[in-house]
């Protein structure tokens, strides 16, 4: 049993079933996803990103292939990286921090498919 809350410590909620008290959880694992009690996924974002970018660099051939149209490399992109990277997303409460990282991984994926220094120091918005 878990009580969702915004505080940082969750209320406590005793509940009996045949008068054995059930144990009160701060988080536990759903179908891969981690649900906190104060409704943060900041772990489990992590975690995504970390999948996402590992698929990413055994894709690394195709995807930084210069003999591959880009568009081409953006679907292949689409179709098996960020499957990895946004499995189970529609359960997360997402912050501006977390928005950002996960735009942070998006142009991250972008740059290498370009290969992209970080040390050219080109804008995102550079065509």
């Amino acid at each position: 049993m878990m009580v969702i809350s915004r505080k940082q410590e969750p209320p406590k909620c005793d509940i009996f079933i045949n008068d054995a008290k059930l144990k009160q959880q701060d988080k536990f694992k759903y179908l891969r996803t981690i649900i906190t009690s104060d409704g943060r996924n900041n772990n489990d974002i992590a975690v995504r990103i970390a999948h996402a970018k590992t698929s990413f660099q055994k894709m690394r051939a195709v995807l930084t292939n210069k003999h591959i149209s880009i568009q081409t490399r953006k679907r292949v992109l689409q179709c098996y990286i960020e499957p990895i990277l946004l499995y189970g997303c529609e359960a997360w409460t997402i912050s501006k921090q977390m928005e950002a990282k996960l735009e942070a991984t998006e142009m991250w994926f972008l740059r290498r498919m370009l290969r992209i220094s970080w040390t050219e120091r080109k804008s995102n918005e550079t065509d």
